[in-house]
């Protein structure tokens, strides 16, 4: 597939070319998605100090303890709450280190950290929570940070700047992107064949346009009266495929030679949209000092789970020296567990 990021070098306007050049780069090399969520735990309620990592599954990743028993006897016959927080905040940061080191991971590939809270003794939990608390704020996303939501009801660009305060930069005024990939899906009819037969609109698209080309047809591109981070999709479909429908004679139920084609190009020109309003956002950001000099930005919804459209998303946050948050494939779409969180 065409890496879009680059294919936008040959249009990028002078003031983005600048704010790049402003930009520290960042690039690595994108690793695979991982599906997995992984919680450090910490534990300091008495005498020992523990660390483990562990998945959804249950599985252990890695694990240490130090325990404070021999030195609490030897000393005091029992344990000593103030010689106990004294050896927790000693061993701590030694402790959680290698249980990370065991689990090969940084903490900030961590989708949470969990501590002790009660019961033990307070100066012990003390300790374990002070050090989780600044672990996490070390590694994880801090207000403000920019959101781009893509699912099939919304589009849009924000800077969350607190709980329940949100700049709005940039919305869909017509068709949602999930929306009008199910729409193309139905007018491809998709769902005859079979390995997209169990699939949503999006995800057979994305299965298709693995084997198309996506510069294999052009799709106008929206019009906008000034520049701004808004999207439209609405001009993804219909004339092209009416098109194509009418050349090869195609009539209803039966499937278009070009399919794949068609699904590669739709979810490229997608994809140029998004990336292109959301190197403006940055932009945006940059010259307004919305944003951090180490941004982060979330981005959720049910078009989050294209792998696709991930990397190249991806990408741009790279060129930013951005952190770039979003959950596991599975939980991008409608699930119970966003809902609980």
């Amino acid at each position: 597939m065409i890496n879009v990021a680059r294919s936008l070098s040959s249009i990028r306007s002078t003031e983005i070319k600048e704010a790049l050049s402003l930009a520290r780069a960042n690039v690595k090399t994108l690793s695979s998605v991982s599906t997995r969520r992984i919680v450090l735990g910490i534990e300091t309620s008495c005498d020992d100090t523990g660390a483990a990592v562990v998945d959804e599954n249950g599985h252990v990743l890695g694990e240490a303890l130090h325990s404070q028993m021999n030195t609490h006897v030897e000393k005091y016959g029992g344990i000593h709450p103030v010689l106990a927080r004294d050896l927790h905040a000693e061993n701590i940061g030694p402790i959680v280190c290698e249980a990370l080191r065991q689990a090969n991971i940084k903490v900030q590939d961590c989708d949470a950290i969990a501590v002790t809270i009660k019961p033990g003794f307070l100066l012990s939990l003390y300790e374990g929570v002070k050090y989780a608390q600044r672990l996490a704020a070390d590694a994880g996303i801090d207000f403000p940070f920019l959101v781009m939501l893509a699912s099939g009801g919304h589009c849009l660009l924000a800077v969350a700047k607190d709980i329940n305060d949100y700049l709005l930069i940039g919305k869909g005024l017509d068709n949602a992107p999930g929306d009008a990939l199910d729409k193309v899906a139905r007018s491809l009819n998709l769902r005859l064949l079979p390995q997209c037969a169990r699939l949503p609109g999006g995800a057979a698209i994305e299965t298709m346009a693995k084997k198309g080309d996506p510069r294999a047809f052009d799709f106008p591109t929206p019009q906008f009266k000034t520049p701004n981070c808004d999207f439209m999709f609405s001009s993804l479909y219909y004339k092209a495929m009416l098109r194509e429908e009418k050349k090869h004679g195609i009539k209803p139920g039966e499937i278009l030679p070009s399919v794949a084609d068609i699904c590669a190009s739709v979810q490229y020109n997608m994809t140029l949209q998004l990336v292109r309003k959301l190197q403006r956002a940055f932009i945006f950001c940059m010259k307004n000092k919305l944003l951090p000099d180490k941004p982060s930005m979330v981005l959720s919804g049910g078009v989050a789970s294209n792998l696709y459209i991930r990397r190249n998303i991806q990408r741009v946050c790279d060129d930013f020296d951005c952190t770039l948050v979003c959950p596991p494939p599975k939980l991008c779409t409608d699930n119970g567990v966003m809902i609980a969180w």
